[in-house]
């Protein structure tokens, strides 16, 4: 396949065909963030697309799920994503799913009769960043939305028939924020009751303005018994029903799995434990729990 740059995508997308339907991201300026970074955002000719998709047709015996990357394919014209669904239904009629990130701005410019469309045509699960349910937050991260919009494109989301997944970042307020992130954080997922709810922990990458802020002091990252408190605070404050809770990224210190409500007593309980084991630990024993 041809790519153009670093390619990203979710973890459970590790076995889909990825092809580029845009270049980089339409925001990219999110200050935690350095995905990206080396390419412009730009929408990929169409035919080199359907090329791409052809060719993997010819490369492949099966093809179970496709990935329409980069960052935000969502903000392409509605035709011409009709179009590469439509493709995609011709030439792989054994794949199961389509997905693709969204921010809440492309899911904004789709009318509901457009998102539906896409559902029926194929388009069955979006990817949305959350970060944080804490607009001080998410402002001095620069994400470019409030807390507000982003419940709100995720409920529209899910009320045209489409599976929602969100993720959001522990340690992303630092300790002067931890309990308004987690509640707040808690309180946005309720209302989008979405399908998956992923958490990452929050990782500094070089060249983004919160390494900057890291090295000045300007901003402090969470212990770990930090990090484990508002990891609790957050699911003490989740309500919300069906939704699949994964937090099991490499990033993670500790990993949760579970359906909620249902499992969450049991995941409290797996976080109890992990505070109790990290309260006999020294400092420097913490990451290797």
């Amino acid at each position: 396949m041809r790519y153009y740059g670093s390619v990203y995508r979710p973890p459970s997308e590790a076995y889909s065909l990825i092809v580029q339907v845009t270049y980089g991201c339409s925001h990219n300026t999110c200050a935690f963030c350095s995905m990206y970074k080396e390419k412009r955002f730009a929408i990929r000719p169409l035919e080199e697309v359907l090329e791409d998709f052809r060719i993997a047709r010819r490369t492949y015996a099966r093809v179970g799920r496709v990935f329409l990357a980069d960052g935000d394919a969502l903000v392409r014209k509605a035709n011409e994503l009709y179009t590469i669904l439509d493709t995609i239904r011709e030439l792989f009629p054994e794949c199961e799913r389509v997905t693709s990130y969204a921010s809440p701005a492309s899911i904004r410019i789709r009318t509901e009769e457009e998102l539906r469309t896409l559902r029926d045509k194929g388009l069955t699960m979006v990817y949305m960043g959350l970060e944080s349910g804490c607009d001080d937050v998410l402002k001095r991260m620069r994400k470019g939305h409030l807390s507000a919009e982003i419940v709100e494109m995720g409920q529209k989301v899910r009320r045209c028939g489409m599976a929602l997944s969100v993720t959001a970042i522990t340690g992303l307020g630092g300790p002067e924020l931890l309990e308004r992130h987690a509640i707040e954080t808690a309180e946005a997922f309720n209302a989008m009751n979405p399908e998956y709810i992923g958490m990452l922990t929050l990782m500094v990458e070089p060249e983004t303005p919160l390494y900057d802020w890291v090295k000045d002091g300007s901003f402090r990252l969470l212990t770990q018994p930090q990090v484990l408190r508002e990891t609790r605070l957050l699911m003490e404050h989740l309500d919300s029903p069906g939704s699949v809770f994964r937090m099991n990224h490499a990033s993670n210190y500790l990993v949760l799995k579970g359906t909620l409500n249902q499992d969450k007593e049991a995941m409290l309980r797996t976080i109890d434990a992990a505070e109790h084991d990290l309260s006999r630990l020294r400092p420097e024993e913490w990451r290797g729990l």
